[in-house]
C-alpha cells in the first residue's frame, strides 16, 4: 500500500512539472516544448532514483541509516573529479555546463572514478583494526565531503570566468539540455539496480545483520559488500554527470520509505527509487515555479532545505 501511495505521488508531481512553465500552470502548446519538459522530467527521475538507490545500498553496506552518497563523500568526490577534468582539459569556458557538448562519456568515467575513489579513502581512514564504527565513518565522510567541496570551488575559481559558469552546477542543478547519454545509461542503471534489489532482497536483509549472522545464513558478505559499493558508486557518478552533486536525496528517501513501507529491503529499494524520483521532480517544479529577481534557484538548494532538517531529526534519533 505504501508503494502505491508513493507511485501516486510520483505521477502527481510529474503531471505538475509538465504543467509548470514560464507563464505559470499551462500545458505546453507545441511538441518541442513537450519534448523539452519531458526530457527534463526524465532526467530528474533518473537523478533522484539513482541517488536514493545509492543511499539505500550504502546504508545496507555500512549498516548505518545516516549513510548517503553526499555525507560519505561520494557525490562531492565525483564533483571534484569532474571539475579537475574540466580544468585540466581546458573546457572550463564552455557555456554548456551540464549539456551534452561538455560532457561526453569521459565525464561519466571521471565521475565514477571520483566517487569510488573518495569512498575508498573514507572507508580506509574510518576503519580501525579491520572494523568500521558508524560514527567514525560518518565523521570522516563529512570532513572528506567538505574538503572535496572546497577543492571543487578552488578549481572552479581557476576557470576563465572565475567559476561563474559553474556556480549553479557545484550545488546541483538540472538543465534543459542534460546529456542524453548519461540519462539513458542512468535509466538503465536505475532499472538494473531495482531488479537487483528485488532479486537479492533476502540477501540484503541478511547483510544488515552482523558478519557472523550473515555467514551463518550462507550469505557471501564480502561479495555482497563489493557489489553494493560498486553499485552505489556507479549510481552516484551517473547522477553527478547529469545534475552535479545534489545533496540529501540519498539520505531522506530511504529513511522515509522505511517509515512508510517497513524495513524489508525489497520494499525499501523500490520505494526509495520512487520517492527519490518524486523528490527531484517536485523540487524541479518548485525551481521552475519560483522566479526570483536573481534567477532560478539551483535544485540542490531545495533538496538541502528539505534534507537538512530531516538529517538532524535522524541524527538525534540515532544518538538516542
Amino acid at each position: 500500500m505504501a508503494l502505491v501511495v508513493l507511485a501516486v505521488v510520483l505521477v502527481g508531481v510529474v503531471v505538475l512539472r509538465l504543467a509548470v512553465g514560464s507563464q505559470g500552470l499551462a500545458w505546453p502548446e507545441s511538441a518541442e516544448v513537450w519534448r523539452i519538459r519531458g526530457d527534463r522530467v526524465l532526467a530528474a527521475v533518473v537523478v533522484g532514483a539513482a541517488l536514493a538507490l545509492g543511499g539505500t545500498f550504502l546504508q545496507v553496506l555500512l549498516r548505518n541509516p545516516l549513510a548517503s552518497p553526499d555525507l560519505i563523500g561520494a557525490a562531492s568526490g565525483a564533483g571534484l573529479a569532474v571539475m579537475a577534468w574540466v580544468v585540466l582539459s581546458g573546457n572550463g569556458s564552455d557555456a554548456a555546463w551540464g549539456g551534452a557538448g561538455w560532457g561526453g562519456v569521459a565525464r561519466g568515467v571521471v565521475a565514477l572514478c571520483g566517487a569510488c575513489g573518495t569512498m575508498l579513502v573514507v572507508y580506509a581512514i574510518a576503519q580501525r583494526r579491520g572494523l568500521v564504527e558508524p560514527a567514525s565513518l560518518l565523521l570522516v565522510g563529512v570532513m572528506v565531503s567538505v574538503l572535496c567541496g572546497a577543492g571543487t570551488l578552488l578549481l572552479a575559481h581557476l576557470t576563465p570566468d572565475r567559476g561563474l559558469g559553474v556556480a549553479r552546477w557545484t550545488v546541483g542543478t538540472l538543465t534543459d539540455d542534460s546529456p542524453r547519454w548519461a540519462v539513458v545509461v542512468g535509466l538503465v542503471a536505475v532499472v538494473g539496480a531495482v531488479v537487483l534489489g528485488m532479486w537479492g532482497g533476502p540477501t540484503l536483509d541478511a547483510a544488515t545483520l552482523g558478519d557472523d549472522e550473515a555467514h551463518a545464513l550462507g550469505v557471501p558478505i564480502g561479495r555482497v559488500r563489493v557489489m553494493l559499493f560498486v553499485a552505489a558508486g556507479v549510481l552516484t557518478a551517473l547522477a553527478v554527470s547529469i545534475a552535479g552533486p545534489v545533496g540529501f536525496v540519498g539520505l531522506v528517501c530511504p529513511h522515509v520509505t522505511r517509515l512508510l513501507a517497513g524495513p524489508a529491503s525489497r520494499g525499501v529499494v523500490v520505494g526509495s527509487a520512487i520517492s527519490g524520483a518524486a523528490l527531484m521532480v517536485g523540487a524541479d517544479a518548485l525551481v521552475r515555479a519560483a522566479e526570483l529577481p536573481s534567477g532560478r534557484l539551483p535544485i540542490g538548494v531545495i533538496t538541502a532545505l528539505i534534507g537538512g532538517p530531516v538529517f538532524l531529526v535522524m541524527l538525534r534519533g540515532v544518538r538516542r
